[in-house]
């Protein structure tokens, strides 16, 4: 059977699934992670760094070794206006959107669709600043969580280089992309899993606001537990025959 990546940008989003891990083996190197499993699941747990160039590297690497079904990203994320999450509450991607990758010019922001620069093909497809993610294992996810009551809002994600540090910045991307919350990694994972031809299923708690920048209001540890306990959650109740061979 082949395995789950479980990946994200520090460990502290990763603690409480490498403690669930059985039959444990950690791997030094370049990229540090760790295999083992999960009741009948097999995982590979990593990692990979903050930020698109690290999270690129990361899961590349992951899937080339391992051959993984499915690239589960987990961690925080920030709310974005009138998404309607709280501060603990968790955000399931429907897609990824690189948030910064394009031109500024003096009538305004363009996009690489724009520029007619596509990031990559998927079959026909060519694939620009919003990357898919996997449809099944979403769908999958919303039901777990409202079989047990945890509120899961669903919608877009952005990637950012540069955090949004201000009210009218989170404003100003919640407008452009129907957005609900941001990231500095998960289109790069979505985007190195599509190469790959592996699904790709992204889960955060909401660490803060996307509002003026306050770091002694966030609750990093209230947003990344809760992604983990969900996605131990999701885990166990995930049969082998559902990942794909």
């Amino acid at each position: 059977m082949q395995p789950i990546l479980i990946i994200s940008a520090v460990p502290q989003e990763i603690e409480l699934l490498q403690a669930a891990l059985i039959n444990k083996i950690d791997y030094a190197g370049a990229i540090p992670h760790l295999s083992g499993s999960i009741g009948n699941v097999r995982l590979v747990i990593c990692a990979g760094g903050i930020g698109k160039i690290n999270a690129a590297i990361a899961t590349s690497a992951m899937i080339e070794r391992y051959q993984p079904a499915l690239a589960i990203n987990t961690g925080c994320a920030g709310a974005y206006p009138g998404s309607g999450l709280e501060i603990g509450n968790l955000a399931l991607a429907t897609a990824e959107i690189l948030g910064d990758e394009g031109a500024i010019t003096s009538a305004g922001w363009l996009d690489l669709r724009e520029m007619n620069l596509p990031l990559a093909k998927h079959g026909n497809e060519a694939i620009y600043n919003l990357i898919p993610v996997s449809d099944c294992y979403a769908q999958k996810a919303v039901d777990l969580a409202a079989a047990h009551g945890i509120k899961l809002v669903t919608g877009n994600f952005v990637s950012l280089s540069t955090c949004s540090g201000t009210s009218q910045r989170g404003e100003v991307l919640t407008q452009r992309f129907q957005a609900i919350a941001e990231s500095m990694e998960g289109a790069a994972v979505a985007l190195a899993s599509l190469r790959y031809g592996i699904d790709c299923l992204e889960i955060r708690g909401i660490s803060n606001y996307v509002e003026e920048r306050n770091l002694s209001a966030w609750e990093i540890t209230k947003a990344v537990r809760a992604a983990q306990q969900f996605v131990l959650r999701f885990l166990k109740h995930i049969e082998p025959e559902m990942i794909k061979h």
